[in-house]
């Protein structure tokens, strides 16, 4: 199967067609394979679907017919809600080879996220046969897998990454708009540490509509919603879905924006730490890892935090 499916050209026609031919370009990815099809696994292929950027979604999970079923059904969908990307099954996880990007998320059977020693005896399967496609960790509790993939698998840092971040940061950009009686669409933040403590919020470099927060929330409203982190943790499965979605379809299509992820640093003291940092995405995982401007404070969490937690 090609890695790099052709580029599409598409062409809107005016009253005339030299002036009206508009060029747009975008690329439609071979498959991206969603590992469980648990409540998290079936809701990011269904939101994958939805955004009609991937030419194939692959459920894969070992449990008979579960992944069948829930493919089935979201594929039935599609009518209603308008999107033409296929939605396919696989019990094996050798189906996963070949992928533009692999998301592991949760059981079929248990609803529980792969981690732990069956998580690691899986993820060592799916590194025998898929040597070069970005790894996406979308439940809360694989920070730890993270490690051990790098650690003991030899997986390239740059690899895996973790989206339990990506929908911390959707939840308190959410509360930040309710704070200011806006969307919280309109709110950019990013989260640094290891939810859900220690951990930092980069309140110093976040902006509503543009314009810095802190110049239109007071800092005790910053600080209570500081406070709300671990009632916030773990995000629900519709949250975890949905930031895995969007981080999927950066590394697939690119993305211009930065996403809070969980990584593995690369270098100094803490080399090998995963904690949640702002990433830009590549085609292969993390394009780069960014360091994001803290208050004095702040990054006195940010240091507590890779120290306490290392893995």
């Amino acid at each position: 199967m090609p890695r790099d499916p052709p580029v599409t050209i598409a062409a809107r026609m005016g009253a005339g067609v030299e002036a009206g031919v508009i060029p747009v370009e975008y690329r439609l990815v071979a498959f991206v394979a969603v590992i469980g099809c648990g409540p998290i696994g079936g809701a990011l292929a269904h939101k994958l679907a939805l955004g009609d950027r991937i030419r194939e979604i692959r459920l894969i999970d070992p449990h008979p017919g579960m992944a069948q079923g829930k493919a089935l059904d979201i594929l039935q969908s599609s009518a209603i809600d308008g999107f033409s990307a296929r939605v396919t099954s696989a019990q094996a996880l050798q189906s996963a080879a070949g992928a533009a990007a692999i998301a592991v998320a949760d059981s079929g059977q248990t609803g529980a996220e792969h981690a732990g020693e069956p998580g690691l005896a899986m993820l060592r399967q799916i590194a025998a046969v898929e040597t070069t496609a970005a790894i996406v960790f979308t439940g809360a509790s694989q920070r730890e897998l993270i490690a051990r993939a790098i650690a003991e698998l030899h997986i390239g840092r740059s690899r895996v990454l973790g989206t339990a971040p990506a929908a911390l940061e959707s939840a308190l950009r959410a509360l930040a708009g309710l704070a200011i009686d806006g969307s919280g669409a309109d709110i950019q933040l990013q989260i640094v540490g290891t939810p859900p403590s220690p951990m930092a919020i980069g309140w110093e470099e976040a902006t509503a509509s543009g314009a810095p927060l802190h110049s239109q929330a007071p800092p005790h409203a910053l600080a209570a919603l500081s406070a709300r982190v671990p009632q916030l943790w773990p995000p629900g499965p519709l949250s975890l879905a949905a930031a895995a979605a969007r981080v999927v379809e950066g590394i697939v299509n690119g993305a211009r924006r930065p996403y809070s992820c969980f990584v593995a640093l690369e270098a100094g003291p803490a080399r090998n730490s995963v904690v949640a940092m702002p990433v830009d995405l590549g085609p292969r995982g993390v394009a780069r890892v960014r360091q994001p401007a803290l208050a004095p404070r702040e990054r006195t969490w940010m240091e507590t935090a890779i120290e306490l937690k290392p893995f």
